[in-house]
């Protein structure tokens, strides 16, 4: 229950700080004191049911996100709708930033599986 309380916490934490918004500001936009956020993102105490919807709502994430760190239909809809306000060239533009994402990342992933792989071979799993 603390691990699953403690990844909630980072996810709350994570999409809070990516939206720019401080504890204060999370907590007046969901109607919850400060200091329930911040006992949320440490993982110290679990929300009340209330709470959980009111923070999803503040921070546009579904509550499958915010409890099993999974995205959802609902997730790629609204982020589908975002994208459908973009004009041609904008559209464009960020399909050549998620290409350059997605090569960054796939890269950085077969690094560490490479870095994983030479580990085993190598004995160096043991010490790990």
């Amino acid at each position: 229950m603390d691990d699953l309380l403690r990844q909630m916490g980072k996810r709350i934490y994570d999409r809070r700080k990516q939206l720019r918004m401080t504890q204060e500001e999370l907590a007046e936009k969901a109607g919850i004191t400060p200091q329930t956020v911040s006992t949320a993102e440490l993982g110290k105490k679990a929300l009340r049911p209330e709470n959980i919807i009111r923070i999803c709502s503040a921070l546009d994430i579904s509550s499958d996100y915010l409890l099993m760190g999974k995205v959802t239909n609902d997730d790629y809809a609204a982020l589908s709708g975002k994208i459908s306000e973009l004009s041609s060239a904008q559209y464009r533009y960020l399909e050549d930033i998620v290409n350059s994402y997605m090569s960054a990342v796939l890269t950085e992933k077969k690094a560490d599986d490479d870095n994983s792989e030479d580990k085993e071979r190598n004995g160096w799993h043991k010490f790990f």
